[in-house]
C-alpha cells in the first residue's frame, strides 16, 4: 500500500497529497496503472479526514496524473508531465473555479464581432457548403499567397511556393521534425521547453538535449558544445518571446547562432508562434539556407483559427510542399476560408496590433503588481517567467485560488532552472489578471521560497 509522507509538503494537507503523487509517478515509485488505495485507507494511514483524501483524488485527477473508476479504484495514468498542464482545465465539481494564468492563449476582445462578420460574408456568397467540402486546389494556392503576405509583415520575404500551409503550427511542427528527423536522432532545445516540442518529440522518438540560456535565449558557446556533444543535425529554438521564459534574442545573438548553425552544418527550426508581438525579424531571415520557420495565427490572432505555416527557401520545405495530404490537406476548409479573408482584408493585422497593445497593457501591470520581480527592459510579453522554486510556489498559488505552471513541465534537463511562468492573456480581463497578481505576490512574498535564475 503506498503510504506518502507529507513532511515538508504544502501546509495544505490536500495538495500536499498531490505533491507527493506527482512526486511518487515521476520518480517512478508509482508506475502508470498502479492502483492507488482507497479514500478510507490513505486517510486512515495519515490519520486525516476521508473528505481529504477524496479532494486529493480530484485534484489528482484534475492534473491528469490519476482516473477515478466509481467500483473499480483510482489509478495511475500513463501521461507525461507536460500532460499536467493540459488537464488542468477539469472542474472539480462544487469547487470554487481558481483563475487561470496557466493557459498559454492570446487575450480575447469581448467587443470582437470579426467572426460573425466573416461568417455572414461567406454564407451571403453562397460559399458555406464548399467550406463544409474537400477543398479546391485553389484555396491551397490562395492560402500560400496569404501565408507569404502575413510573413512578409515579419521581415520574411519569400515566394508562396516557399509556404506550406498546415493545420495549426503543433502539426506543421510534428511535420517539419518527421522530415528531417529519423527515430533516435538527437534534437538540442533551450533547456526550458515548450510542452508542445516535449510532446512531439516523445511520439516520434526524438531524444531532447537541452542547451543552456541566459536572458536572450540559448547561449551562442552552448549550442555549438553540443552539436559536438550529440552530432545533433537539428535544433528547434524560439527566439522570440521565448515559451517560457519571455526572451527575445538581440541582433547580435541571432547573428552568432545563425554563424553557429552555418558552421556546424546545423538546421534550425524556429517557432515563429510569438514573433509578430515583437518588432524583432525571424532569425532564420539571417541563415535563410539553414532554415525552417514555423508559425501560426493561433497565438496572435485567434486560438482557435488553426492555420500553420512551415516558410523557408531551403530544400526541407521544397519536399513539404509537395507532400500535401499529409500537411496542407488537414487544413480545415472553413479554418483556411476565415484566415485567407482576415490576412487579405487586413483583419489579422488589426487583431494583431489589439493583441500587441492589451499584452503591452497586460505587462505593465504585472511589473507594478509584481515590484521586483519582472527583469527591467524585458520585452512585453503574453507569459512571464517568474525564477522561484516551482513546484512549491504552484502549490501555494493554486492553494490561493490561482493557477500558474512550474518548470517541471518545461525543463529538458535535471538542470533547468526552477521557476512558474504566468500566462498573463489567459485571465479573462485585466480586473481578474489584477486579483491573480495581487494572490501571486501574497505567495512569492514568502522567503521559504527561494530564488532563481537562468544561467
Amino acid at each position: 500500500m503506498w503510504v506518502p509522507s507529507l513532511a515538508g509538503r504544502s501546509p495544505v494537507r490536500y495538495l500536499a497529497i498531490v505533491e507527493a503523487l506527482a512526486d511518487a509517478i515521476a520518480a517512478g515509485e508509482l508506475r502508470p496503472g498502479e492502483r492507488l488505495p482507497t479514500h478510507r485507507d490513505l486517510a486512515w494511514k495519515l490519520g486525516l479526514n476521508v473528505s481529504t483524501v477524496t479532494q486529493a483524488y480530484r485534484e489528482a485527477a484534475r492534473r491528469h496524473l490519476v482516473s477515478g473508476e466509481v467500483g473499480r479504484g483510482t489509478y495511475v495514468l500513463a501521461a507525461s508531465r507536460e500532460a499536467v498542464l493540459f488537464g488542468l482545465k477539469a472542474a472539480v465539481p462544487g469547487a470554487p473555479a481558481p483563475i487561470d494564468l496557466s493557459t498559454n492563449v492570446p487575450a480575447v476582445d469581448p467587443d470582437s464581432a470579426d467572426l460573425a462578420a466573416v461568417l455572414a460574408a461567406v454564407a451571403a456568397e453562397g460559399r458555406i457548403d464548399a467550406a463544409l467540402a474537400y477543398h479546391p486546389p485553389a484555396l491551397l494556392q490562395r492560402a500560400g499567397i496569404a501565408g507569404a503576405a502575413w510573413l512578409a509583415a515579419r521581415g520574411l520575404h519569400l515566394r508562396p511556393a516557399d509556404v506550406v500551409p498546415c493545420a495549426g503550427a503543433q502539426a506543421a511542427l510534428t511535420a517539419v521534425l518527421l522530415q528531417l528527423c529519423a527515430p533516435g536522432d538527437p534534437v538540442l532545445v533551450e533547456e526550458l521547453a515548450f510542452p508542445g516540442l516535449k510532446a512531439a518529440a516523445r511520439w516520434l522518438r526524438l531524444p531532447l538535449h537541452g542547451v543552456a540560456m541566459d536572458g536572450e535565449g540559448v547561449l551562442p558557446e552552448a549550442l555549438d558544445r553540443a552539436v559536438r556533444a550529440t552530432g545533433a543535425r537539428v535544433a528547434v529554438l524560439v527566439p522570440n518571446l521565448q515559451n517560457p521564459t519571455g526572451a527575445v534574442m538581440g541582433p547580435a545573438r541571432q547573428a552568432e547562432i545563425a554563424s553557429v548553425a552555418r558552421r556546424r552544418g546545423l538546421w534550425l527550426v524556429e517557432d515563429d508562434a510569438y514573433g509578430a508581438l515583437t518588432d524583432r525579424p525571424p532569425l532564420v531571415a539571417l541563415a535563410p539556407e539553414r532554415g525552417v520557420l514555423v508559425t501560426s495565427l493561433s497565438k496572435t490572432v485567434a486560438a482557435g483559427l488553426r492555420f500553420g505555416l512551415v516558410a523557408g527557401a531551403c530544400a526541407p520545405v521544397r519536399d513539404l510542399a509537395g507532400q500535401i495530404h499529409a500537411t496542407s490537406w488537414p487544413l480545415a476548409p472553413l479554418m483556411g476560408e476565415v484566415a485567407c479573408r482576415w490576412i487579405e482584408d487586413g483583419t489579422a493585422a488589426r487583431r494583431l496590433a489589439w493583441q500587441r497593445a492589451e499584452i503591452a497593457a497586460r505587462h505593465a501591470q504585472a511589473r507594478r503588481a509584481l515590484p521586483g520581480l519582472v527583469p527591467p527592459g524585458r520585452a512585453a510579453s503574453p507569459h512571464l517567467w517568474l525564477p522561484r522554486d516551482g513546484d512549491a510556489a504552484a502549490a501555494r498559488c493554486l492553494a490561493a485560488g490561482v493557477e500558474v505552471v512550474a518548470a517541471d513541465v518545461f525543463a529538458v534537463t535535471r538542470e533547468a532552472p526552477q521557476g512558474l511562468r504566468l500566462s498573463l492573456a489567459a485571465a479573462g480581463s485585466r480586473a481578474e489578471l489584477a486579483e491573480a497578481l495581487a494572490r501571486v505576490q501574497g505567495v512569492l512574498s514568502d522567503p521559504s521560497l527561494s530564488e532563481t535564475a537562468l544561467a
